[in-house]
């Protein structure tokens, strides 16, 4: 495979289209992409007692001891949603470009937060001398990257990229630029977050930020807060070119990416929406995409008060408001709540399987419209993908965070066949 991005004969780079080959995810509608699409599709509702946890995974039935004893459960979530995603791509257990061409990116808003925990109490209860030896390499923010690297033999780039809810989107776009310019033909990425502990409930509740009542409605007037969840997503991401010569199923294209900071508030997103905005027009311009090509929008869609209608208002002024009213909109973390820094990449995969299978999945527990939050949320039960002039379908997926980080991707479908 080719070590640098193509040219364009005069000596130039090109930038290099990137498809994606392989998905995998664990959230709390279980695990495996099928259970995650095909339960919020269905309707349900992963979130109990006011929390999204993975209930369905046991780390010992997917890991080996050695693996269960050394990495915190942050990481254990995305070693097994990468052996899914890099099942799914058809490398059956050999890489189909040479290591140093194959890059690892894994998000965290957090990292490994009960590490940390369980090693503070050992501190207090039995003495520093008493704490493991696998204490920071567990919690680092890196530490998942870096297994699935050392598992699967990865030595392109590898890091973790950390920038709270905006992370999963975040680090795909990361991967993305490192395939463009010719760093990479492979990437491995996403994001991975379990961060429902004390520390985690304590922390938000002090802020005001989780629901009271436990209950995400993303754009629903009653809506009090986010549910907090866990969860991992990752992705295979490879150069189109070469993927098509190994005869990969291509199951997306990753087309354009923007990100921007409103630069106005730690945690509070700005009312207008313009940085996000930009990010949105951004992510257009670079995918070649016209607003009225958009087919589909993955909402970030926390269930916060301030979130959800300045992501409302961002999206009328990027896509124009006739255009705005249009487009069908849901949003995953009234399904699973929010899982912080792997929202981005479970939203990617999701929309990825929205345009594979033509069906929209809803946003649960709306209800009751807000003025403020007036487009079309997809409520009640999924609905059929209507595509827009016979061209490939196109959706859109924004992650926006603390910090005031904004993230668009666009994403492309495969192209509709003459029966779709």
């Amino acid at each position: 495979m080719s070590a640098a991005a193509d040219t364009n004969g005069g000596g130039a780079p090109m930038k290099r289209r990137v498809v994606v080959t392989g998905l995998g995810a664990v959230t709390p509608l279980g695990v495996g992409v099928d259970a995650l699409f095909d339960r919020w599709a269905a309707g349900e509702c992963g979130i109990l007692g006011g929390a999204g946890a993975c209930t369905d995974f046991e780390p010992s039935e997917l890991l080996s001891v050695k693996e269960v004893r050394r990495l915190d459960r942050f990481s254990q979530l995305a070693l097994v949603s990468a052996a899914e995603a890099i099942a799914g791509s058809g490398w059956d257990g050999e890489l189909p470009y040479d290591p140093f061409r194959v890059g690892c990116v894994v998000a965290t808003g957090i990292g490994g937060i009960q590490t940390v925990e369980n090693q503070l109490d050992v501190q207090r209860e039995r003495g520093a001398g008493r704490m493991s030896p696998l204490g920071i390499p567990a919690q680092m923010s890196n530490a998942a990257a870096a297994a699935i690297s050392m598992k699967y033999g990865l030595k392109g780039q590898a890091f973790a990229v950390a920038s709270a809810c905006s992370s999963g989107a975040h680090a795909i776009g990361s991967a993305l630029r490192m395939i463009q310019w010719g760093d990479a033909d492979a990437v491995v990425v996403g994001g991975s977050e379990a961060t429902l502990t004390t520390f985690g409930f304590g922390s938000f509740n002090a802020m005001q930020a989780l629901s009271p009542t436990g209950i995400s409605r993303p754009f629903d007037a009653r809506r009090d807060g986010f549910v907090m969840g866990e969860g991992a997503a990752l992705l295979v991401l490879e150069e189109a070119s070469a993927a098509a010569e190994r005869g990969a199923t291509v199951l997306g294209e990753i087309a354009g990416y923007g990100s921007t900071s409103d630069a106005h508030h730690l945690t509070a997103p700005e009312p207008s929406g313009v940085a996000a905005t930009r990010a949105i027009e951004l992510a257009l311009s670079e995918a070649g995409v016209e607003p009225d090509q958009i087919d589909y929008v993955n909402a970030h869609g926390t269930s916060t008060q301030l979130n959800d209608a300045a992501e409302t208002a961002a999206l009328k002024r990027a896509l124009g408001e006739e255009r705005a009213y249009k487009v069908p909109i849901s949003s995953l973390k009234s399904a699973t709540g929010h899982l912080l820094g792997a929202a981005g990449a479970a939203e990617a995969v999701v929309t990825i399987k929205t345009l594979l299978t033509r069906i929209i999945p809803p946003t649960l527990g709306y209800e009751v419209p807000d003025p403020e939050c007036d487009l079309d949320y997809v409520p009640g039960e999924a609905r059929p993908l209507v595509l827009a002039n016979g061209h490939p379908p196109v959706a859109l997926s924004n992650s926006f965070a603390f910090g005031g980080h904004n993230v668009a991707l666009v994403i492309k479908g495969p192209q509709p066949t003459p029966q779709s």
